[in-house]
């Protein structure tokens, strides 16, 4: 079903515990992550940092949680030639603190397009366009500066100050949820326009791509 974004609750993560010692993980249409003594509970939100590039830095949701294994939701470890078996080890770093982003608008994102490189064989006459990946994901808004003080405009300040990773995690009113991994540039100068709420703006960076959730 379609939807707006009218009712959506933007979060950042302000704390990450102790990182967790990932023995393996295994190739899987969705990862078993070894880990001893994780803690994990069903629906903790984690950072991962693996051998695998491409799961590297990527967060997800956890499922099936037991005292020394869980399962990245979502994540597919199937394909062999992207994902070496064996290759998968690092750590995990659970969210421990969220804070909501309250009275914030003029959502935009910019980037996550496709990348090409044109090229031509000096025997042809007609290039060729080659898959290069994507561009960088920017995501920007603005805040009404009297929230000042509070959680929200506190955590936007000190993510941006000391240039912390984060997770930036997105909640549909209809409980979809999209997370990525970013870190926070946060401008306190008042933008001042006649007729409209006086704002400053905050940019999440993103370091990799999104993980969304279904509803």
């Amino acid at each position: 079903m379609a939807r707006t974004p009218t009712g959506t609750i933007h979060s950042v993560a302000t704390a990450l515990s102790i990182a967790k010692t990932i023995t393996g993980i295994t190739n899987a249409a969705e990862a078993v992550v070894s880990s001893v003594a994780n803690g994990y509970s069903n629906g903790d939100i984690v950072l991962v940092f693996s051998g695998w590039g491409r799961l590297n830095f990527r967060a997800f949701r956890v499922k099936s949680a037991l005292a020394d294994s869980f399962v990245l939701e979502g994540a597919n470890t199937t394909n062999t030639e992207m994902y070496t078996p064996g290759g998968g080890a690092g750590s995990v770093r659970k969210v421990s603190t969220w804070v909501d982003l309250d009275k914030t608008l003029n959502h935009s994102t910019s980037g996550g397009d496709a990348k090409t490189v044109n090229v031509k064989f000096i025997e042809s006459d007609v290039e060729i366009a080659l898959n290069d990946g994507f561009n960088a994901v920017q995501r920007s808004f603005d805040m009404d500066a009297d929230m000042i003080g509070t959680p929200a405009y506190n955590a936007l300040k000190t993510l941006s100050d000391t240039n912390a990773d984060t997770i930036v995690r997105r909640r549909t009113r209809s409980g979809a949820v999209s997370l990525i991994p970013a870190t926070v540039s946060f401008n306190e100068e008042e933008t001042l326009t006649e007729g409209q709420i006086v704002t400053v703006k905050g940019t999440f960076n993103a370091q990799n791509i999104s993980t969304r959730y279904a509803a």
